[in-house]
């Protein structure tokens, strides 16, 4: 894979259905000016990315941060950043299930939200079980449409502040009947945060890129610059064109942006944002499914879940697993509920990583390789307890109910590393003894 290659890959994996479902939803944490924790977002993520490219340039091989995880601090908390990767992928796709049925799909059809995450799920697990190949192969032409979409709501936006229907005022708007300016931006934040993960996958095709060491760094930044640039002029956009309170009401709140510009059938971007949406939960519910399946294999997790497909090859109890436990969390929570458990399980991992590139700067390699300064990583470990502290009660119930499931395995896997390691360490003894 090409440099080139590579920064479409991450940009793929950022741009998409986050911002397509939750620009209303941040509205209501921080008021009118969205792209006030749309760009606070992007610094924290950034923060957490640098890392990422140390440790990426220095181990450039599959694995992400378990394995970072795993040769800094050993087979318990590298388990344990790998379960909180497991769950996240499971909560993110729960999450998409429910935006699929809101106000972009009530364009074509009405139906009960739970009936319409069962199909959609349901669909989802037979061309994830179908076969990955043809999964990407639909995914190309999927990231194409979602960029386009959200091209197309920026120039409709502009056009509405171009003919004077806009309130440009609405973007100094900081804050809420219920928090300051602060407290706001910082709340608002966590949900747009979720719009910006998705580079942390990119990891587990470092092997199979030229040069990782020189073409990962410049493709990350490049990416989440431009991810950056794309939210940032989305949330102006929004903000100006729309009410707040009307943003904040609506499911589908870039479509509000359509129907205020006026020209463009919403039916046509209501097709465009479900697709982005599908496009998400596919490739999410790929890495869950295939991240279950390896966990398995290494003993890990039950090894049912290694069945695979015949005919296909596919890990068909590990897609099924996942889909089910997906399905269960999106009837028992809301959208903004499910991105906010996300978010939560993933500061879980990008605390161990951050602290990883400290750790294993003790560990050198004989290759050149990208540095992060030191204070970014200290920086990148205080963003992630900071947006902890701002993280509701009713997401730490959900989403600490899962860390405290990955402890436990955490401390079983990590008991049976250690028979398994000094079993070995006894036989090569005894084998040299003889």
């Amino acid at each position: 894979m090409t440099t080139p290659l590579l920064y479409l890959f991450i940009l793929g994996d950022i741009l998409g259905a986050g911002v397509y479902v939750l620009v209303g939803q941040v509205a209501a944490e921080s008021g009118g000016a969205v792209w006030l924790p749309l760009v606070l977002a992007l610094v924290l993520a950034l923060l957490t990315a640098t890392s990422y490219a140390e440790l990426v340039t220095k181990y450039p091989r599959a694995g992400g941060a378990s394995y970072y995880a795993h040769r800094a601090f050993g087979p318990f908390v590298g388990f344990v950043t790998g379960f909180c990767m497991l769950a996240g992928g499971i909560v993110s796709v729960a999450a998409l299930a429910r935006a699929f049925g809101g106000e972009y799909l009530a364009e074509f059809v009405t139906s009960p939200p739970a009936l319409v995450a069962l199909i959609f799920l349901a669909a989802l697990a037979l061309l994830n079980a179908y076969g990955i190949k043809d999964s990407l192969r639909a995914n190309v032409v999927a990231t194409a449409i979602e960029v386009s979409g959200l091209l197309l709501v920026i120039g409709l936006g502009a056009w509405v502040i171009a003919r004077g229907d806009s309130d440009l005022g609405r973007l100094t708007e900081v804050g809420t009947s219920s928090g300051g300016v602060i407290t706001a931006t910082l709340s608002g934040a966590v949900l747009a945060y979720y719009s910006f993960v998705g580079f942390e996958t990119s990891v587990n095709i470092a092997e199979e890129t030229k040069n990782p060491r020189r073409s990962y760094p410049r493709a990350l930044f490049g990416a989440l610059a431009t991810a950056g640039l794309v939210y940032l002029l989305v949330g102006i956009v929004a903000s100006a064109a729309v009410p707040t309170n009307q943003l904040v009401e609506s499911s589908g709140p870039l479509l509000e942006v359509v129907r205020v510009a006026g020209g463009v059938p919403t039916w046509i971007f209501s097709a465009i944002a479900l697709v982005a949406v599908a496009n998400g939960a596919l490739l999410t519910g790929i890495m869950s499914s295939r991240l279950a399946y390896g966990m398995a294999r290494d003993g890990l997790l039950p090894h049912t879940l290694t069945r695979l497909l015949p005919g296909r090859g596919t890990p068909w109890v590990a897609i099924a697993i996942t889909s089910a436990l997906s399905l269960l969390l999106a009837l028992t929570g809301e959208v903004a509920q499910l991105a906010s458990t996300l978010v939560l399980l993933l500061l879980v991992v990008f605390t161990s990583v951050n602290l990883a590139v400290l750790v294993l700067r003790r560990e050198p390699v004989d290759e050149d390789h990208f540095r992060a300064p030191t204070i970014v990583p200290v920086l990148g470990i205080a963003s992630c307890l900071l947006l902890f502290t701002q993280i509701e009660a009713g997401v730490w119930l959900r989403g600490g109910a899962l860390v405290a499931a990955g402890l436990i395995l955490g401390v079983v896997a990590a008991r049976k590393s250690n028979r398994v390691h000094q079993v070995g360490r006894f036989g090569n003894s005894h084998g040299a003894g003889r």
